[in-house]
């Protein structure tokens, strides 16, 4: 029985078939169902901030919908000028701070729960997942709860204490969960040559483990801050008196009727990317260093 290979020309719908699937300038349909779909979903994303961004660069004479009138900075100005717009600067200062404070308290937190979970301890699991419950909670009914808690003791409500400890109910878990991924790909044979150099146990972690596990950190507190700095559900019932921004913007959708909403929505885009773009180029400064520092060793 002879072995040659039996000639493609005897199945012409094969070798039609196969010369199309050759061809990379054509493409089967379903890519291009599958590239609509995907176009649609990033314009239905993207497309109502987009307009919200155009819209907020109008002059005195602009409103809320198209057609856009004009094209000036006066609501950006109107925004941190005018009392009727509510108290935007303080509900930002309150935010921002808000959200520094629980940054750092998500990082060591994180960090000394990624530290405590590399070993086995009793009753791991149910700390473990008591830490995590708060994720399956309604962010509205735990911010309740914590309301309750601090009226039971007589507490008063307040965007530093009880919005505190309520963000940190919903920051620190995504902080843990983060932390572990990045505990899991540290070897430890690191420290046990940290220590047999004669480093102590502050220096291993300060010198070899934090080093090592700085992008996430950095990652760590992207989340926290993010998380934090628009959180609205447990800040309704948690922040006493004053506003952070995400209630102070609510307030405004209820008697607001100008453009200076569009401009703040405009503007804590812009600082949410900033934000974003530091933590990034901060990942990179410390690959490059790391990179640096083991080609001089």
């Amino acid at each position: 029985m002879s072995s040659t290979p039996m000639p493609i020309t005897r199945f012409p719908k094969q070798a039609r078939r196969v010369a199309r699937y050759r061809d990379e300038s054509r493409r089967p349909w379903t890519f291009w169902v599958l590239a609509s779909l995907f176009t649609a979903y990033v314009l239905a994303l993207y497309g109502p901030m987009l307009c919200i961004y155009v819209l907020s660069f109008q002059d005195l004479r602009g409103g809320l919908v198209f057609p856009m009138k004009g094209l000036s900075l006066h609501w950006f100005v109107d925004l941190f000028t005018q009392v009727r717009t509510g108290d935007v600067k303080g509900g930002f200062e309150r935010s921002i701070i808000l959200a520094i404070a629980v940054t750092v308290l998500t990082v060591v937190g994180s960090f000394m729960a990624g530290l405590a979970f590399r070993n086995r301890f009793k009753g791991d699991g149910i700390v473990f997942y008591l830490m995590i419950g708060s994720l399956v909670a309604p962010g509205l009914v735990l911010g309740i709860g914590v309301g309750l808690l601090f009226q039971y003791f007589g507490l008063q409500a307040s965007w530093y204490t009880s919005a505190l400890g309520a963000h940190l109910s919903w920051t620190l878990p995504f902080g843990v969960l983060v932390m572990f991924a990045v505990m899991s790909r540290f070897d430890n044979v690191w420290e046990e040559a940290a220590r047999d150099l004669g480093a102590s146990r502050w220096q291993t972690i300060y010198l070899v483990v934090l080093p090592v596990l700085a992008p996430g950190l950095v990652a760590v507190a992207l989340f926290g801050f993010t998380l934090s700095y628009d959180e609205f559900a447990r800040t309704l019932q948690t922040a006493g008196s004053l506003n952070t921004l995400p209630l102070e913007i609510w307030s405004m959708t209820l008697n607001v009727t100008s453009p200076s909403l569009y401009a703040l929505g405009t503007v804590t885009t812009v600082i949410s990317f900033a934000i974003i773009g530091v933590s990034i180029g901060a990942i990179v400064w410390i690959n490059k260093r790391r990179g640096v520092r083991a080609a001089k060793h």
